[in-house]
């Protein structure tokens, strides 16, 4: 059983790790922080966090440094979040106010919460296998070519270029426009993509052969929608972290690019819109992630779906500023997309 001041001997390890990178001794203790009590308790009090694994020597008559199960403690027991400065929050603000569109929006998410934290910043696209048409919109750009516009009820935009091989007539692209949004209007996606099939055959024949290219083209629409992904931003500050991996990184950068991988392990991270979710280390072995931790939570986009954005890094990271930055930025998005 560890004691409160064992815990705030481990509090003070982690946080001076993560700051220097050196093992903490006991001495850096005394002389760094105010326990009151001398050298020789604080090594009783390391002695104690060794044996229950929450601390570990790297080396022969080294410092100390925390394990996987140290910072689980640490995390478990952190309270004092250091909270973002007016200026970061209205940075924050600012940049994503500026987004055009969702995934303007989503890319910017990640670019600031990498920068703000120099970690891995991963956002999720909402599950649009649950998403429904809100709707459909055929913009002219050329005699012989156009743009299909797909929009959901969760903000998704999709535009695609079409060329029917023929010439276009405004009471054509008209008439197609009200037959495909009153056919898919509404309709989830999943619906929307097994009725297209139907729409061309059921149009004038003059119309049919430009029918069947926009089906053709907003069911591929339709298809990407319907696949879970991520967008990320920041994978140069974890090769700047090399030295954090006991062996080689390339097995990280292989499962981040396998965006699967990041997706099962965000299934299995519960959805927290006030708080974040972090798992480290060894918790991670599963996905070939095990030298990593990973912090995320909620956010929910137009229409209420949901979905994560969060962090991954080495172990050694600053957890306290980490979460409150994934929080901040989480309840902004939310924030953000509930204008929409």
């Amino acid at each position: 059983m560890v004691s409160e001041r064992g815990l705030e001997v481990l509090r003070v390890i982690v946080q001076d790790y993560v700051a220097s990178r050196e093992p903490v001794g006991s001495k850096s203790i005394v002389d760094r922080h105010s326990f009151g009590v001398s050298a020789a308790t604080i090594r009783n009090d390391m002695a104690l966090l060794e044996e229950e694994e929450l601390i570990a020597a790297p080396h022969t008559s080294s410092g100390r440094v925390p394990t996987d199960k140290g910072y689980r403690v640490f995390v478990d027991q952190l309270s004092d979040l250091r909270p973002l400065s007016a200026a970061q929050r209205t940075a924050i603000e600012t940049f994503l106010g500026d987004a055009v569109d969702f995934d303007d929006v989503l890319a910017r998410t990640v670019r600031m919460l990498s920068q703000l934290t120099n970690q891995v910043a991963l956002a999720q696209y909402p599950s649009f296998g649950t998403a429904r048409v809100r709707h459909i919109e055929f913009v002219v750009l050329a005699p012989s070519r156009l743009m299909t516009v797909l929009i959901t009820d969760t903000g998704r935009v999709d535009q695609r270029l079409v060329e029917p091989g023929t010439t276009l007539t405004d009471d054509a692209v008209a008439d197609l426009r009200a037959r495909f949004n009153g056919e898919l209007g509404g309709l989830a996606l999943a619906e929307a993509a097994t009725r297209l099939a139907d729409i061309a055959g059921s149009v004038a024949p003059e119309h049919r052969a430009l029918a069947e290219k926009l089906a053709e083209s907003l069911g591929e629409q339709v298809a990407a929608n319907r696949q879970d992904r991520l967008v990320m931003a920041g994978a140069a500050n974890l090769a700047r972290t090399e030295r954090d991996f006991t062996g080689s990184i390339s097995s990280v950068f292989d499962a981040i690019e396998e965006q699967v991988t990041l997706l099962r392990l965000f299934g299995e991270m519960q959805l927290e819109h006030d708080g974040v979710r972090v798992s480290i280390g060894r918790e991670n072995d599963t996905f070939g992630l095990g030298e990593t931790s990973v912090l995320a939570t909620g956010y929910t986009a137009t229409g209420g779906s949901t979905a994560h954005v969060g962090l991954l890094g080495p172990t050694r990271m600053d957890y306290s500023s980490n979460i409150a930055a994934v929080r901040a930025v989480a309840r902004y998005l939310t924030r953000l997309l509930g204008e929409d």
